[in-house]
């Protein structure tokens, strides 16, 4: 059992409390890294690199009279680390600047045309709202994240997509 007043000397910054207590939490903070590696597709150490982030960040504000400081600890890296997975998600599908579609290469050909035309007409002939959840989906949301945009629930949004899908469905095969 580790003592409060270690963790208020690490907390403090005492060099040797902060290191006592990276060592005590390092195996933890692995294995949790590279989980979430494994379960996300990025890259173990910069996990790891959030992960501890998080935990030096919340031993500032941790309280030891409140149930188990290490797992308090641990659960605010799992949450930095969960928060930068997300973020780097995100900045994944985010919309390309003006420079950076004009660095695209700007030759199309006629197929390429065609395709934009048609989809253009699919998307057109879609009814307001599944514009909506088709718009907010490509963007790179979730089905819960567009619904809270669009002020309905996920299963609505499961019910546009389907829609959608059945749609897409028709007017492929008649075109």
């Amino acid at each position: 059992m580790v003592s409060s007043y270690s963790y208020d000397r690490a907390r403090y910054g005492d060099r040797e409390a902060r290191e006592a207590l990276v060592a005590r939490l390092r195996p933890r903070m692995s294995k949790m890294a590279a989980h979430y590696a494994r379960c996300t597709n990025e890259n173990a150490d910069d996990l790891l690199q959030e992960a501890w982030v998080g935990l030096l960040d919340a031993l500032t504000n941790i309280d030891v009279s409140i149930g188990d400081p290490d797992q308090y600890l641990l659960k605010h890296a799992r949450w930095r680390l969960l928060d930068a997975v997300k973020r780097w998600r995100r900045r994944r599908c985010e919309l390309l600047e003006d420079e950076q579609v004009a660095a695209l290469p700007s030759s199309m050909d006629w197929n390429d045309v065609q395709t934009d035309l048609s989809i253009r007409a699919f998307t057109g002939a879609l009814k307001p709202t599944q514009q909506a959840v088709l718009k907010s989906l490509l963007r790179g949301m979730t089905w819960r994240e567009a619904g809270d945009e669009l002020g309905c629930s996920s299963a609505n949004v499961a019910y546009h997509v389907k829609q959608i899908q059945r749609q897409y469905q028709e007017w492929s095969t008649a075109g």
